[in-house]
C-alpha cells in the first residue's frame, strides 16, 4: 500500500504543477500533508517536517547567502566580461546563444554546485534570451542537462556517495567514465544546436556584422549587442515567445539594465579583489575547507562590506536580492515538508524495495546496465541520499551473485544525474527556474524528454566502451 501511495503522491504532486493548477510551494506542502493523512499517520507529520527541515537547513542557509553573495558580484560588474565574450561569440544568433549556455553551465559546473552555476548561468544568459524574446524554457532546459552531465564530478556528490555506499574509490568510478560522460556532454551541445536552430528559425536574426551596419550605436555599447536585433520572418509575429506588446519590451528593458556598463553599482576598482575573493571560495568549496554555508556566509559578509561600506548601500543590495531569496529559500523548505512525509513514512523505501523485487531473476548478468536504467526514474523521484544509500547497495548485491563488479555498478548508477537535475527535489533547479522566472511545471515538460535522452547516451557510450 506504501508503495502504491508513494508514487500517487509523486504522479499528483507532478501533474498538478505541469497543469498549473497549483503553485509548486502549495503542491510540496498541501499534497504530502494529505497523504500523511491517508496512511494513517497524521500525527507525525509535524515531526516528519521538523525532520525534513532539519535536513535541508544547511541547503536552505547555502542558497540563501549564495545568491546574496553572486547577486553582489553581478552588481558589482565581475560576470561583466565574461558576458560580453559570450555576447561576441554569439553574434545575436540564437543558435550561438543557445550553445552558449550550455557551454558557460558546463564550466561554471566545474566548481561542483549546482545553484551556483544556474546563478551564473541565467545571470549571463537571460538578458540575451529576453531581449531576443528567446524562449527561456530552452534556457534553463540546457543549463540543467548540461550541469547534470557535469554533475558526476567527484566532488559533485553522486560520484562520490556511490563511493562511499560500495566501499570503491571514487577515481576507479569516475576516471574510466570520461569518455563516456564527454559524449554524454557532446550530446548536450548538439541538443543546443538543434534547439536554437529552432529558435533561429522561429525568430530570425541580425548577425553582428550586419548589426554593425544597421545599429552600430547598439553594437559598440558592450553589453547591449543584441539590442533590438530580432527580426520576425515573414507572416510572424515578432513576440516570438509571447512579447509582443510594448508593455513587454518596457519588461525587457528593465530587465536589460542589469549590465548596463553605466550602473551605479558597479566597482571597476575592486575588480580584482572580486575575482580572487571568488576564486577562493570556489577554491575552498572544492577543498571542503569550511562547509560550503559556512563559506558562502562568510562571503557574503566580506563581499558587502568591501564594495558597498556604508549601511544604506548594504541595505540596498540585499533588498535588490531578496526577491530571490525569498522564493528560492521558501521553495527549499516547502521541499522539507515533501521528502520529510516521503521518507518518514516508508514510502521512498517501500518503492525502491518494490522495484528491486520487480527486476527477474534472469536480468541478473546484467545488473550494472538495470542500474543505469533504473537510475534515470530513481533519482527524479527521490534524493541522491535516498538511492546511492538505500538502494544502490541491494542492486550491487544483486548484482555481486551473478558475478558483476561493484564499479560496473556505481559507474552505471551516475548516468542519471542529467535527469535528476531537473528533479522537483533538487533545491538547485528552483534557483534555476526562479531567476529566470520561469514555471517550474513548463521546465519540467520541455526538459525531461531532452534529459532522459541524454542519460540514455551515456548510458549507450558506457556500454559501448565497454564501461557498464
Amino acid at each position: 500500500m506504501l508503495t502504491i501511495l508513494g508514487f500517487a503522491m509523486i504522479a499528483t504532486f507532478l501533474v498538478l504543477i505541469m497543469m498549473k493548477k497549483m503553485s509548486p510551494i502549495a503542491a510540496l506542502v498541501l499534497i504530502p500533508a494529505l497523504f500523511c493523512v491517508a496512511v494513517g499517520q497524521g500525527a507525525q507529520l509535524g515531526g516528519y517536517v521538523i525532520e525534513g527541515v532539519g535536513t535541508l537547513a544547511p541547503t536552505a542557509a547555502m542558497l540563501m547567502f549564495a545568491i546574496v553573495y553572486f547577486g553582489v558580484m553581478i552588481d558589482v560588474g565581475l560576470f561583466d566580461p565574461i558576458v560580453r565574450a559570450i555576447l561576441r561569440f554569439c553574434k545575436a544568433d540564437p543558435m550561438r546563444i543557445v550553445v552558449g549556455t550550455a557551454l558557460l553551465a558546463a564550466v561554471v559546473s566545474l566548481d561542483g554546485d549546482g545553484s551556483t552555476t544556474f546563478m551564473i548561468t541565467v545571470s549571463a544568459m537571460y538578458p540575451l534570451y529576453k531581449r531576443l524574446k528567446m524562449s527561456l524554457v530552452v534556457m534553463t532546459g540546457v543549463a540543467a542537462t548540461a550541469n547534470g552531465v557535469m554533475n558526476t564530478l567527484p566532488w559533485g556528490g553522486p560520484t562520490a556517495r556511490a563511493a562511499t555506499a560500495l566501499k570503491v574509490d571514487a577515481a576507479d568510478i569516475f576516471v574510466p567514465m570520461i569518455p563516456a560522460l564527454a559524449v554524454g556532454l557532446l550530446a548536450v551541445i548538439l541538443l543546443a544546436c538543434v534547439l536554437g536552430r529552432r529558435e533561429r528559425k522561429r525568430l530570425g536574426t541580425l548577425t553582428l556584422d550586419e548589426a554593425l551596419v544597421t545599429e552600430p550605436e547598439t553594437v559598440l555599447a558592450g553589453a547591449g549587442v543584441g539590442d533590438r536585433l530580432t527580426k520576425a520572418p515573414k507572416g510572424t509575429a515578432t513576440g516570438g515567445a509571447g512579447t509582443t506588446g510594448g508593455d513587454d519590451d518596457a519588461e525587457a528593458d528593465e530587465e536589460f539594465k542589469g549590465l548596463d556598463p553605466h550602473r551605479s553599482t558597479l566597482r571597476p576598482g575592486l575588480y580584482w579583489f572580486n575575482a580572487g575573493l571568488t576564486v577562493a571560495l570556489l577554491a575552498a568549496m572544492i577543498l571542503e575547507l569550511m562547509p560550503i554555508p559556512v563559506l558562502f556566509l562568510l562571503g557574503a559578509a566580506l563581499a558587502l562590506t568591501v564594495n558597498f561600506p556604508h549601511m544604506p548601500d548594504q541595505r540596498a543590495r540585499i533588498a535588490a536580492h531578496a526577491d530571490n531569496v525569498l522564493n528560492v529559500s521558501g521553495m527549499v523548505f516547502a521541499a522539507a515538508v515533501f521528502t520529510g512525509v516521503l521518507t518518514g513514512t516508508g514510502m521512498v523505501e517501500h518503492m525502491a524495495d518494490w522495484l528491486v523485487g520487480a527486476i527477474p531473476d534472469a536480468m541478473g548478468p546484467h545488473m550494472a546496465v538495470v542500474t543505469g536504467v533504473l537510475s534515470l526514474p530513481l533519482t527524479y523521484f527521490m534524493s541522491n541520499d535516498g538511492f546511492y544509500f538505500g538502494v544502490l547497495p541491494v542492486l550491487a548485491e544483486a548484482g555481486a551473485a551473478h558475478g558483476v563488479s561493484p564499479l560496473e555498478v556505481a559507474r552505471a548508477s551516475i548516468v542519471g544525474q542529467p535527469l535528476h537535475m531537473s528533479s522537483p527535489l533538487v533545491p538547485a533547479v528552483y534557483v534555476l527556474v526562479g531567476m529566470a522566472k520561469v514555471e517550474f511545471g513548463d521546465h519540467t515538460r520541455f526538459t525531461v524528454k531532452w534529459a532522459v535522452l541524454t542519460s540514455l547516451v551515456v548510458l549507450g557510450a558506457g556500454i559501448l566502451f565497454g564501461l557498464i
